[in-house]
């Protein structure tokens, strides 16, 4: 009798372990917004109160409590995936939650509408017409680490454009100032950036605006079932779908969700990866 109480603990103890919402333990939401994101001085409580709506929903969902915790640095996010130190991850560069799913065994749970594009950019004032016209010309990008900057040359790498001289920048803010100064003639921005919004302000005109490819992936990991998986998206779903949920989520740029993205997520890779 006694022997048998205490198997049952042992087993109880393990699928604690393994389970964090059956022991009442934490999940761990980690939300990397790039390097657009915002600064170091941000944190974890203000991205919590951001994130707030989404919160809700995994904490109902997964009938357990969600903390939130900022990462900006993508060396942290990667360690923290490879881990298994979160349990959930949204992030913009979304070539991270796409390795989350094919080299840490995490889950696709949604990713977000619109989705992203690259778009390559010149002066408004430039004679150029279509890609063939900046053939050899200089390329400006951001960080040549950067997910964008994977993204413009992956898909400039498919147009057959080749160039002259590439610059690399920190901030795709610089972008607009290296063009108008003539540092550069052609640059490669994100649809979704800063830049991306103030075109005419910044005397710039769309040559491309490339495939459209993952923005914004919400991943789960190991420990959530794939029935909690499909009661998130579920949440999520019913959230957008009325008026109040989808203000909310609008009001941190989330509009629509697309509820089955794994297969896009991995594809991403092939692309980005290719030779």
């Amino acid at each position: 009798m006694e022997a048998g109480r205490r198997a049952r603990a042992v087993v109880a103890g393990l699928l604690g372990g393994l389970l964090p919402w059956a022991a009442g333990a934490e999940l761990l939401f980690a939300v990397s917004e790039g390097t657009s994101g915002g600064g170091s001085a941000i944190t974890d409580a203000q991205m919590a109160a951001k994130y707030k709506p989404l919160v809700d929903v995994m904490e109902k969902a997964l009938e357990n409590k969600v903390r939130v915790r900022y990462v900006r640095d993508f060396n942290a996010l990667e360690a923290g995936m490879r881990e298994g130190s979160f349990d959930l991850v949204i992030a913009r560069p979304s070539d991270y939650p796409a390795r989350g799913i094919r080299d840490y065994g995490f889950q696709a749970v949604s990713a977000t509408r619109p989705d992203g594009h690259c778009l390559i950019v010149v002066r408004k004032d430039a004679p150029y017409r279509s890609l063939n016209d900046i053939q050899g010309k200089s390329l400006i990008l951001p960080e040549q680490s950067a997910y964008m900057t994977k993204f413009c040359l992956a898909e400039l790498r498919d147009q057959g454009i080749r160039f002259g001289r590439v610059h690399y920048v920190r901030e795709q803010a610089a972008i607009p100032f290296s063009l108008a100064n003539h540092l550069a003639v052609v640059g490669g921005v994100a649809s979704y950036s800063g830049v991306a919004r103030r075109l005419d302000a910044e005397g710039l005109k769309v040559l491309l605006e490339s495939r459209p490819q993952p923005f914004l992936p919400l991943i789960a990991g190991k420990r959530i079932s794939p029935a909690q998986v499909q009661a998130l998206r579920d949440g999520l779903k019913a959230l957008a779908d009325t008026e109040q949920g989808a203000q909310a989520l609008a009001a941190i740029g989330l509009k629509d969700f697309d509820m089955d993205p794994q297969q896009r997520l991995l594809g991403l890779l092939v692309w980005l990866e290719k030779k």
